[in-house]
């Protein structure tokens, strides 16, 4: 019988890791809420985009529609895939050592040149399937032909989206909060573009985390593990390439960005100082040092990301 929990992590040179210390009530949480979630909306929208077209709803969308459909759900299942296996790995395969402690799952190198593999494709299909090479920057109004160096602007985009949700991912509701945060503003934009599949998908996505938000809020009965945290920061960074919205993602998911900089600057500090810049890292975990409880530490959290996803709506229109 397959068991998804979530795990304690074992101590080395008498240190107790992170999670042992803030989360220790909450070894043995599920944490295949993710599969749940990819599992309904592909089928969910396997069964009502066909449907919609029979019953005359005009389909609309600015490239291929078939390009653009398995350009979604290829990014959405392949790192969620992905994803699943390192689940799979924390929890049945023995653990490696690593430099701060014991490491679980599939090692750091291994994902993510796997990562970059996956975001390589996506590339080539935003770039050579569905012709995206512009970068618009707003306030300027500058429209930036990338050219050939696109995929390579994508793919980073891709990747840094995909581990910055994964490590934003660490405190209950947080990670999924600020997602529909995101979605609601990029499902704004793709309706105002007139983009039906990639509206429906948003909207089914939309329904599935308010659903599991209700079990991962304080305290959490289910975790969305790596296979929905790597998806879902993948697909979000596509829905933006997609849009071409990139000033307006990086702003909507600026939170992301924040905590994904402050575990940079941590490591950055460990090699160059030999000493920690943030009592803990990522900065979510930093807050509940000072002293803050979870549940408020998610709730200002969730206040500045509707604050972000409002500007960051202005800035798609400009």
């Amino acid at each position: 019988k397959l068991h998804l929990t979530r795990q304690k992590e074992a101590p080395k040179k008498g240190k107790i890791p992170i999670f042992d210390i803030y989360h220790d009530k909450k070894a043995g949480t599920p944490v295949g809420g993710g599969v749940l979630i990819i599992l309904v909306v592909v089928i969910l929208f396997a069964f009502l985009f066909p449907f919609a077209s029979h019953m005359g709803v005009g389909i609309s969308t600015s490239y291929d529609l078939k390009s653009e459909v398995f350009l979604i759900f290829f990014t959405f299942i392949s790192f969620g895939l992905l994803g699943l296996s390192d689940d799979l790995m924390k929890i049945y395969a023995k653990p490696r050592p690593g430099l701060l402690g014991q490491w679980f799952g599939m090692s750091r190198k291994s994902k993510f040149i796997l990562q970059w593999i996956l975001a390589g494709i996506i590339s080539y299909i935003l770039y050579n399937k569905l012709g995206i090479n512009i970068l618009h920057i707003p306030f300027i109004n500058l429209n930036l032909n990338l050219g050939v160096f696109y995929p390579v602007f994508s793919s980073f985009i891709i990747v840094a989206f995909a581990n910055a949700y994964n490590i934003t991912d660490g405190l209950d509701g947080l990670a999924v909060g600020l997602l529909l945060i995101c979605l609601i503003a990029f499902g704004v934009i793709s309706s105002s573009s007139l983009d039906t599949p990639l509206s429906l998908f948003i909207a089914l996505l939309t329904g599935a985390l308010i659903a599991f938000l209700y079990f991962n809020v304080w305290p959490a009965r289910i975790f969305l593990g790596d296979a929905g945290a790597l998806s879902f920061g993948a697909t979000l960074a596509v829905i933006g390439l997609i849009t071409g919205s990139i000033v307006a993602l990086i702003v909507v998911g600026g939170i992301f960005i924040v905590e994904i900089a402050s575990s940079l600057i941590q490591i950055a500090g460990w090699k160059i100082l030999k000493k920690p810049i943030l009592p803990l890292a990522p900065l979510h975990h930093s807050f509940l040092t000072w002293g803050w409880e979870e549940p408020k530490i998610v709730f200002r959290a969730w206040l500045v990301g509707i604050v972000l996803a409002i500007f960051g709506l202005w800035l798609s229109v400009i």
